[in-house]
């Protein structure tokens, strides 16, 4: 398989329609910019592992881009990320004391900086819909790590938000990098124009054998808060569970074929392998079936079970054969399983790619705004969860109009946070 960095191969960049103009053009705000030249001032918001690992892409993504603020809540996790990031670009981190804040209030801090042009939103989901709306408010372009919410009332802001920028002809760009894959790119086209027929099925996975994703033992000193933060993944109103934070990949790739979200679902799953209290309260496997217009319906499956055995990637099913695909490779089985196309151009991992668009979009004066889509595909994530939780059959209309449930905690401090029940199916209430 032939690979390559993000961002060297032009034919790649101009497939994403990212090539950038020579012209000078006028944000949204009322900068000037001169493509290639005129510096984009970054922000962070969040500075995890993922998050530092996405702010050095956009800095590699342009040598225009500078970082020159953070937003944070824990000093150690701001610190090792400065400290990282600066090490690759010792001449483009132009972070201070001074437009370093820590707090749960400190992306208030970011957004009202003029300079800044562009915010990462790289917090865990259970923040994103509140920081997005900040951010949008505050007239900045925004890179927005996915999910984008944990419940439907987060769903909802995201939906209001993407209509407030495209208002005020703002960029949003999420993290769903397979979009910017040349394979998927070109293998959802021939779905697209028919060549496969009508799509009839598919089959979605994340089932990992690994089970401390981001987990680390509780300190002595951490409040419920701080553990809670530090760990994650493993509590429900941070992540949102990981059929929503890391299996959204894959359903993003099926709503993406089909040209829809789905219209209903019926799951299950449970927690079985990871069950001490050290884990939070997020279940460890989930089997979810989704129905699409015109009857089509989608397996999803998703674990992390250590031990067990690992499967990531898609199939579309059509009419006339399915597409294969995973983040190496993509390839085309007729109706009898043989192999009629692999797709054998270079393959890159998009997550470069997603903000050399983003900042062309700003160049351009030409706004790329995915938070719709990113809020369609968060909650058909989030409509598997509930109906796996509960153990209902349940309806796209219901979950994205009338479900009031908002995981956020009633205040945002560090102290006591006692944890939410494990969901147990036939007792777990919808809201």
């Amino acid at each position: 398989m032939k690979t390559q960095e993000d961002g060297l191969s032009r034919r790649d960049v101009l497939r994403a329609g990212a090539a950038v103009s020579a012209g000078v053009m006028l944000s949204s705000h009322g900068r000037m910019f001169a493509a290639g030249s005129d510096k984009i001032r970054v922000a962070m918001v969040g500075s995890g592992n993922r998050g530092t690992k996405d702010a050095i892409d956009c800095l590699r993504a342009d040598p225009a881009v500078e970082l020159v603020a953070i937003a944070e809540v824990l000093q150690d996790r701001l610190d090792a990320s400065v400290k990282k990031i600066r090490s690759r670009f010792p001449d483009r981190v132009k972070v201070t004391p001074a437009t370093s804040f820590v707090g749960f209030d400190a992306h208030k801090k970011v957004m009202a900086m003029p300079e800044v042009d562009m915010v990462l939103l790289l917090t865990p989901p259970g923040f994103r819909p509140q920081t997005l709306r900040a951010a949008v408010e505050a007239g900045k372009h925004v890179f927005m790590e996915k999910p984008g919410a944990v419940d439907p009332v987060g769903v909802r802001s995201l939906m209001a938000s993407a209509d407030l920028a495209d208002r005020k002809k703002l960029s949003i760009v999420v993290g769903t990098q397979q979009r910017w894959q040349p394979q998927y790119q070109e293998l959802m086209r021939r779905v697209h124009e028919g060549e496969l027929g009508e799509i009839v099925g598919g089959q979605a996975y994340w089932n990992w054998g690994s089970s401390k994703w981001h987990w680390e033992p509780r300190q002595a000193g951490w409040s419920d808060m701080e553990w809670q933060i530090r760990c994650w993944p493993y509590f429900v109103w941070l992540s949102g569970d990981h059929i929503v934070e890391q299996h959204l990949h894959n359903m993003d790739v099926i709503n993406w074929a089909t040209g829809s979200h789905p219209i209903s679902c019926i799951g299950m799953g449970g927690r079985q392998a990871r069950t001490g209290p050290e884990f939070g309260n997020i279940w460890d496997h989930f089997t979810v079936e989704y129905e699409y217009p015109n009857g089509v319906r989608v397996m999803s499956m998703c674990s992390q079970i250590e031990g067990s055995t690992s499967r990531v990637g898609e199939r579309v099913l059509c009419t006339k054969g399915a597409t294969v695909t995973d983040r190496s490779m993509g390839y085309i089985e007729d109706t009898r399983g043989r192999k009629v196309f692999q797709y054998t151009d270079p393959i890159h991992s998009g997550e470069v790619t997603q903000f050399k668009n983003l900042i062309g979009s700003i160049r351009e004066g030409k706004p790329l705004n995915e938070c719709r889509r990113i809020a369609e595909t968060t909650m058909t994530l989030i409509l598997g969860r509930l109906s796996a939780y509960t153990g209902r059959a349940l309806n796209w209309d219901w979950a994205m109009n009338a479900s009031k449930l908002d995981l956020s905690p009633e205040k945002l401090e560090f102290g006591d946070l006692p944890v939410r029940p494990v969901a147990v199916p036939g007792k777990t209430r919808l809201t």
